[in-house]
């Protein structure tokens, strides 16, 4: 028999007096022990069918079908029923840590919390389970971690605190919604280790939800691929990978970033020069407020960029990539060089930096965070224009445009606000607010690291184009080496605020010197390359 058993889920959402639906028609069984792969781009219904099996979608939610756990019936089963298999029998982990940890509460109360609601443990007997399951999860010197709070973890640590509240209580099926999209590729090498260890020692069932066809070929037993709501194909791991059937199935198996940048031309101007950069942030103590040590964020870091050419800086979070991005664009203080088309910015002082930096802008990882909700997509990209004065002559709309159409959006959606844009669209206004002042340089600081993988090579493919045609010079930070391998010239390897490897794209990836960096290649790619 199986532990879940789905059948012919139809849900829809009330908005505006109209019913839409989210997910038609869907059917799958997971057995005990088994790792089923929930599959496809945002917004193909996977969430909203794994929030169905424990009835977690509020009131504005139609449900009709069957979602059967060992048996029992959740589509309009009582509260007290659902609420005893929730976090007991089914627990969640979900894709982003902080915000699923409570930032006021330690890391003990937190997983404490749940034994005392399900099992009514408390006092020692609790302290000595949380301790079990912080061992369990890989959380070392435990004890000590127990009065953490969230912010003073890393992401995986966090995730791995995810983990063991939702084992606390020895659940049977362990539903994972993107637990590793946000985490360094190491870090996520670890978390899908101990997800397939649990699974193993505990008995559990998985049901994982992921947009990266490369996790799913490491970790599912089997996979459904959503589309529209809509399941389009599913089967066997192996057999779904060696010849899927599908056309979208085959797209998304397609989807990876591949190809190398343009050459980079023999004569082409350095745009960009670093020497002996250094970020150090003082700790201070006392009354005084006395410096006594320093966090080295950057280590005395020298580099160039010249026009058409693009330098990957890669590393895991906390190793100093995004502190160098802003040090390069003289947002944190530095020592050092820095140098852009042969002015020293270092020695200018901020009335004489600000005419420049049109010439230097920036695209940040997450377009939702990045695009005020309450401006235009016209607003958003000519803001730029009103700072820098550019081309005061022209008609403004006409550049908002011309610049829309570049980047692959129509002009005629400039009236409209972030949230009537897709992920990826979110993304091209982004560019297009830095790529409207015609820059020199750019840093693009893990601008595909929050995209569906199809989103990804778009993203990727215009960027190249954009180089080819202007000759930008870019920094490009990720952790997705198969990213900065498609974009990159040169890649720089950090680790703890140190460059530990540094040189021609091609030959590091070929022939990684650096233990570091061979792991994080061997994470990436599956083995050292």
């Amino acid at each position: 028999m199986s532990l879940l058993s789905v059948e012919n889920l139809n849900v829809g959402f009330r908005q505006d007096g109209q019913l839409v639906q989210a997910v038609r028609g869907v059917s799958f069984t997971l057995a005990k022990g088994e790792t089923l792969a929930l599959v496809g781009e945002s917004g193909s219904g996977k969430s909203v069918t794994a929030l169905s099996t424990v009835s977690l979608l509020g009131d504005t939610a139609q449900v009709t079908g069957s979602v059967r756990y060992a048996g029992q019936e959740m589509i309009g089963a009582p509260e007290a029923r659902l609420q005893k298999i929730r976090g007991n029998d089914i627990s969640f982990i979900f894709q982003e840590p902080m915000t699923s940890l409570n930032p006021l509460h330690t890391i003990e109360a937190q997983i404490t919390e749940s034994l005392a609601l399900h099992q009514g443990l408390s006092g020692p007997a609790a302290r000595a389970r949380v301790l079990d399951l912080l061992d369990k999860v890989g959380i070392r010197d435990a004890e000590s971690r127990l009065a953490a709070y969230p912010h003073q973890l890393s992401g995986g640590q966090r995730q791995r605190i995810m983990i063991a509240m939702a084992l606390a209580n020895g659940p049977d099926l362990l539903i994972a919604d993107e637990p590793t999209t946000a985490l360094d590729v190491t870090i996520q090498a670890q978390i899908l280790d101990l997800l397939a260890e649990l699974k193993r020692s505990e008995g559990l069932s998985l049901l994982f939800i992921t947009h990266d066809l490369t996790i799913v070929q490491r970790i599912a037993d089997r996979v459904c691929v959503m589309q529209g709501g809509q399941i389009v194909e599913q089967g066997p791991t192996p057999e779904i990978f060696a010849n899927p059937q599908h056309p979208y199935t085959q797209k998304l198996l397609a989807a990876h970033a591949t190809g190398v940048p343009d050459p980079v031309a023999p004569d082409a101007a350095e745009v960009l020069r670093c020497e002996h950069l250094r970020v150090w942030f003082p700790i201070t103590s006392g009354f005084l407020r006395r410096t006594t040590g320093h966090v080295k964020a950057v280590n005395d870091t020298s580099l160039s960029v010249r026009a058409g050419e693009t330098l990957g800086v890669v590393g895991e979070s906390g190793s100093g990539k995004t502190t160098l991005a802003l040090a390069i664009l003289r947002l944190v203080q530095s020592s050092g060089k820095v140098c852009l088309d042969g002015k020293d910015l270092s020695t200018l002082p901020k009335s004489a930096l600000r005419p420049l930096r049109r010439d230097m802008q920036v695209v940040f990882q997450d377009p939702f965070g990045s695009l005020s909700p309450r401006m235009t997509a016209e607003a958003i990209i000519a803001e730029g224009l009103g700072v820098h004065g550019v081309d005061p002559g022209r008609n403004r709309r006409d550049m908002v445009g011309a610049i829309m159409e570049e980047v692959g959006l129509d002009p005629a959606t400039m009236h409209r606000y972030p949230h009537e844009f897709s992920g990826g669209q979110k993304q091209r206004i982004a560019i297009a607010r830095a790529m409207i002042l015609r820059p020199r340089l750019v840093v693009l600081d893990e601008p595909t690291s929050a995209l569906d993988m199809t989103v990804q090579v778009q993203i990727v493919d215009l960027l190249r184009d954009l180089q080819r045609r202007h000759g930008l010079a870019y920094v490009f930070i990720s952790h997705d080496l198969r990213v900065v391998r498609a974009l990159s010239h040169q890649v720089m390897v950090m680790q703890n605020g140190d460059v530990i490897e540094h040189g021609p794209a091609e030959a590091l990836f070929a022939n990684p010197q650096k233990d570091y960096t061979k792991a994080l290649l061997t994470a990436a790619f599956g083995n050292p390359l």
